[in-house]
């Protein structure tokens, strides 16, 4: 893939990326490709060989497992700049473990897992950093994990309108939600009726706005609150 100076800007906050020398990006970047799939489409299966993990450029993928019973269970909602499918980087054999599908139009770049881990293998430094930034990101999928299993409905929908928004971010905000709302429901485990029913009386609050796909966080600060 030819060397994007927009993307490799990009690559350079995000963590899985931002401990690598210039050489070493650019090393990553020449057996990277640009992947484009359309809505519905699957970029994997669970199950099958993995060779490769991805970043998100834009549109949105969910990951998904089903049960024995054929129900899908969304496991992750893929929104733009974030990576997925890097826990194939340090798996003996290296399959995915969940099912990778366009809820829409979406264009990816592909990122090869030899040479990413023949990077990390000739540099110390790089590796710990890597791993170090991976334990943080561990972390949150647990807090995530948590969230979903442990609270209720309303506590699980404000999470994930605060997942929305940028880090640091305060007072007065507007997300735009990533997918269809019936995607989001199944993500945090709620029935669609119960998804509307929520937000509705969030904005009967005055702690949101919503108006399609757009929502205003009235005041960041005061809907975290509302966790506790």
């Amino acid at each position: 893939m030819q060397t994007d100076t927009v993307l490799a800007r990009e690559l350079r906050h995000h963590y899985l990326f931002c401990a690598l020398t210039e050489a070493q990006l650019e090393r990553l970047l020449q057996t990277a490709a640009l992947r484009c799939i359309a809505a519905g489409e699957h970029l994997f299966a669970h199950g099958d060989a993995a060779t490769q993990f991805f970043l998100l450029r834009n549109g949105c993928v969910k990951l998904y497992r089903l049960s024995p019973e054929g129900n899908e269970k969304i496991m992750r909602l893929i929104r733009p700049s974030q990576t997925f499918a890097e826990s194939i980087l340090f798996m003996e054999t290296p399959s995915y473990p969940v099912s990778g599908q366009a809820v829409e139009p979406a264009q990816l770049i592909a990122f090869d897992r030899e040479t990413f881990l023949g990077i990390l293998r000739e540099s110390f430094a790089t590796c710990q950093a890597v791993m170090a930034q991976m334990a943080v990101r561990i972390q949150a999928h647990w807090d995530e994990i948590e969230t979903l299993a442990l609270q209720n409905s309303r506590y699980r929908v404000v999470h994930y309108l605060l997942g929305l928004v940028p880090r640091n971010a305060q007072g007065r905000v507007i997300v735009t939600l990533p997918t269809r709302k019936m995607v989001i429901a199944a993500h945090v485990a709620v029935t669609p009726e119960t998804l509307s029913r929520t937000l509705r009386g969030l904005s009967d609050e005055g702690l949101i706005e919503v108006s399609g796909e757009e929502v205003t966080i009235t005041d960041v600060d005061t809907l975290r609150r509302h966790m506790h």
